[in-house]
Parts: structure tokens; sequence; C-alpha cells
């Protein structure tokens, strides 16, 4: 389905744990690879990140059952330790995180620009689910 709303999308969500546990649940691979999926029929076997402009990430997501898998990659264009991370996506689309805190509360608010071959609807609900999974692993972690 083509679309033809090219307005960016932003998934949030508030992580009852302090930025610097949930900045490092973002940012660390063997954390990633922990959290890094948008239902239980897919994970994140592989994750790495080297967090800095210019630097590079990339996660491995694959369906349990092996049939599909793809590498979610990018290029940091900004890097704001607990405050901001920004990045290109491999086909230029662009991603800013914002990383909103007080004492013992931090807020996660993604946005992103959409792809042109699934719905606004279904992106922004894929996005959401995997932000939703990273605030259970971490409230969970903390």
């Amino acid at each position: 389905m083509e679309t033809e709303n090219k307005a960016a999308i932003t998934v949030e969500t508030t992580i009852n744990a302090p930025v610097k546990m949930v900045w490092e649940f973002w940012t660390e691979p063997e954390h990633i690879t922990k959290w890094y999926q948008a239902s239980e029929d897919w994970h994140a076997p592989y994750a790495e990140n080297d967090l800095r402009p210019d630097g590079k990430f990339k996660t491995r997501m694959e369906a349990r059952d092996g049939s599909v898998g793809f590498d979610f990659e990018g290029i940091y264009t900004d890097v704001q330790t607990y405050k901001l991370i920004e990045y290109v996506l491999g086909d230029g689309r662009k991603v800013s995180i914002v990383f909103t805190f007080d004492d013992n509360v931090t807020h996660i608010s993604e946005t992103f620009d959409p792809e042109t071959v699934n719905s606004v609807e279904l992106q922004r609900g894929g996005w959401q689910a995997i932000l939703n999974n990273f605030k259970n692993y971490s409230e969970a972690t903390v």
C-alpha cells in the first residue's frame, strides 16, 4: 500500500526508571537484543551500536521461525547523552528520539519519517509496539 501522507510519525512512552538506566537499556547491544521486537513472534538476535555522530548501528530483526529477517541500520547524526539521539536510516529517512526526565521517571518521544510501502497506521503501531516492549523490559529490569 502506497502512503500519501509524508508527515512525520511520533510514538511516545513514559518509563518508571531513571534516565541513566533508560539510556543504557536503549543504547547497549546486550539490552537492545532483549526488547527490540514488535511482537513475540519476532526477535533481535544481534545488535551493534557505535553511539556517536557518524557512528553506525545495526540490529538484526528476524521472525522466530526463521522465515524472514532484515537489518535495521543507520548512521547517527546527533547524540546528546540522556537527551537526544538522531539518525538517518539507510533509505534516507530521519529519526529523532528525545529523552526528558525528572527523578525516576523518563519520557521518550520518538519521531520518524514514514516509509512508502506500509500504511501510516501500521508503521505507528509497529514502532509503538517496540517502544512498549522497551518500557516493559526497562521497568521489569529496574
